[in-house]
């Protein structure tokens, strides 16, 4: 089909139409066709090129570029597979050769390379729906399922329960739902108990975690199935499933938690319970601060960015607040796609109007009157609370004209990812928002100058605004009271792979990691030894046992040649193949690079080709040398992380499990 075809579609027109007067609008226009249609048809291509004002060739350069974007027709329901480490550490690899040999044309298979699901892989998710522990005949009976019937919608809404009864709080975190949250709730309401869908406490190997309200305060149960609920009612003190009060628990009593400190607690829906909990102090404080207060306060905290690159927040705030400019923005990045973290996405689903709060607390501290979260299409769940979130807090007046009737304005606003990994990298992110192809640019200009359309731009995580908050409620000296030297605060830490206790586990900067695999995660699920954990997603080094001493610190990481990143920790056992792994980081960057820099996008593939031959055995000390010297030219010519740490991996798998690759590896090996 030719780009000079057209379509004349009068629902197409209408559906591009809308998006027009929105700032950056062409891939929410993209989003809003394929959710229409189920794909994108190249026959628009002329008709958006006119809509937003630009050249049928960046129309089809940004379809080409974001992966979610289709072109054709799919064959059936969307089956997403994770590829990345940390479901690979639960079997992943063997799962997604087995789909792909039985799939065929019932379904539409896709690689993504994480699913935020990170405690309970392998995962998958077909048409949206995430499937935990997932194996090859649960995701073929699934789209079976869903070819052969029409999907039925869930309601929460029913009879109105008796006062009397028992409240049952049921999460409605993805990593829940995963496990079958949604059913546990049904089971239990239709028991007769006032139901709350909370967030999660963090421990997801036992999810569903269910809690009922008591004298003594909330009691959990879990892992509880709709088969457990009537006994459970019926004799709440001696059930198997009874844990203990939840907050006894030793993984809820050992944490610090600040950020986290009302996930799980409230129900994510509600404006009030987030006020009743301490909500918009922080927000309050801040307001009737000069920004420049807000700023200091802020900066005497010692918080950090905890996306990955650790710049000190306040610094990155008074840059934006000083930069002359009549428009200003505040943009929220929550394209967490590093495997082995899910800390954004379990606090936009389990307390979004802490990031709102944080949002507006950093628009008045700045002096931006708008801001953007952006979001990435794998977490369907976070966008909807998300959303949800944003406009209840319309209605109280957290947002608007006039935030709390201050004559503040902040308005905020949602936009989805498309699958680019880059898009986590800031710059990329900005040229996403405007609607581009998701490339990084060359700095300088900083984005804190010159960021989103040309104006100054703070661009934040999502834990780093959310801790805002809690920050301005209790006092920077607070805040920075707590942590190990200059990582100041606490750290969340995401426990996934393959680990026997994977969650989300708040506690204070400096705890070892061995504690924290060992003790708080209870070793491997196999049962089998611990070989090596990769801190900092993708781009992290692979450690050995004899490093697992190092605590959860930036300076004590980055020391020993590793990161800490956004805090996720994968676990692997002594059956990992370290090799395989340093080749699938260069195939990651393969896949994943924007492709602007030549580092990253050719040396990506070349250290692919060159890691096969090394295990081949095709002259290994040769090649060997040359891959040392490939990962030094990606490190220091990229232009941006994903080419400049992609050898960070690889040379710590080639530095501590030299062993791996010195013998020859047969495909089947790989693939186990």
């Amino acid at each position: 089909m030719f780009l000079t075809d057209t379509l004349a579609n009068p629902d197409a027109s209408a559906t591009i139409a809308r998006f027009v007067p929105v700032p950056g609008g062409l891939i929410p226009a993209l989003h809003a066709l394929q959710h229409r249609f189920g794909y994108v048809d190249r026959r628009l291509i002329p008709e958006l090129a006119e809509a937003f004002n630009v050249t049928d060739a960046e129309v089809h350069g940004v379809i080409t570029y974001y992966p979610d974007f289709r072109t054709q027709p799919p064959k059936g329901p969307i089956v997403q597979v994770c590829r990345a480490e940390a479901c690979q550490a639960r079997g992943g690899r063997s799962l997604h050769a087995e789909l792909a040999d039985r799939v065929g044309d019932d379904a539409e298979l896709v690689d993504v390379y994480c699913l935020g699901n990170c405690a309970l892989g392998p995962s998958a998710a077909v048409d949206g729906t995430l499937l935990a522990h997932a194996t090859a005949d649960r995701v073929v009976s699934v789209v079976r399922s869903r070819r052969s019937e029409q999907p039925v919608e869930r309601s929460e809404q029913g009879a109105a329960p008796d006062p009397s009864a028992p409240v049952v709080y049921v999460p409605r975190d993805a990593a829940a739902r995963s496990v079958g949250a949604d059913a546990v709730a049904d089971a239990f309401a239709a028991a007769g108990a006032r139901v709350v869908r909370n967030g999660s406490r963090g421990m997801l190997w036992l999810e569903p975690l269910v809690e009922i309200v008591t004298d003594r305060g909330r009691v959990a149960y879990g892992p509880v199935a709709p088969a457990d609920v009537s006994a459970i009612l019926d004799d709440r003190d001696r059930h198997h499933l009874h844990l203990g009060p939840t907050d006894e628990l030793p993984w809820m009593a050992r944490q610090r938690r600040v950020t986290f400190a009302r996930v799980g607690v409230v129900d994510p829906r509600s404006s009030d319970d987030f006020e009743d909990h301490g909500g918009n102090i922080g927000l309050r404080t801040a307001l009737a601060m000069e920004p420049g207060a807000v700023v200091t306060e802020i900066t005497e905290s010692g918080l950090r960015g905890r996306g990955g690159a650790a710049f000190p927040a306040g610094i990155k705030m008074r840059t934006v607040l000083d930069a002359p400019g009549d428009q200003k923005y505040v943009v929220c990045n929550a394209d967490e796609g590093d495997s082995g973290t899910f800390a954004d996405r379990m606090l936009i689903e389990g307390d979004p109007f802490t990031l709102i709060e944080g949002m507006t607390i950093a628009g008045w501290a700045t002096g931006a009157s708008e801001g953007y979260v952006y979001i990435r299409s794998e977490y369907p769940d976070a966008i909807d609370a998300l959303e949800a979130a944003i406009e209840a807090a319309e209605a109280r007046g957290w947002l608007g004209d006039s935030v709390l009737g201050t004559g503040f304005a902040f308005r905020l606003h949602v936009r989805v990812g498309a699958g680019s990994y880059v898009c986590g990298e800031e710059t990329a992110l900005l040229e996403s928002l405007e609607g581009k192809r998701g490339e990084v640019r060359a700095k300088p200009p900083l984005p804190a100058l010159a960021g989103l359309w040309g104006k100054p731009t703070l661009v934040n995580n999502v834990i780093t605004l959310a801790t805002m908050p809690m920050i301005l409620a209790d006092g920077g000296a607070a805040y920075s009271a707590l942590g190990s030297g200059r990582s100041r605060g606490t750290c969340t830490v995401q426990l996934a792979g393959n680990i026997a206790h994977g969650g989300l586990f708040e506690t204070e900067f400096g705890t070892p990691l061995g504690e924290l695999i060992d003790d708080i995660g209870g070793g491997t699920a196999s049962g089998r030894p611990v070989r090596a954990v990769q801190v900092g997603g993708p781009l992290g080094s692979y450690l050995p046992v004899e490093q697992l001493g190092l605590g959860m610190d930036y300076e004590e990481l980055s020391g020993a040649g590793a990161l800490l990143g956004h805090g996720g920790v994968v676990v692997f056992d002594d059956t990992v193949d370290m090799a395989a792994q340093a080749r699938f980081a260069m195939e990651f960057c393969a896949v994943e690079s924007c492709g602007k820099c030549t580092p990253c996008r050719i040396g990506s593939t070349r250290g692919v080709e060159l890691i096969d031959k090394i295990t081949a055995g095709v002259d290994r000390e040769a090649n060997i040398d040359v891959l040392v010297d490939l990962c030094e030219v990606m490190t220091d010519a990229s232009l941006c992380a994903m080419g400049g740490l992609t050898p960070m991996p690889v040379r710590s798998a080639l530095t501590h499990f030299t062993e791996d690759f010195q013998h020859e590896r047969h495909d089947e090996e790989v693939s186990a």
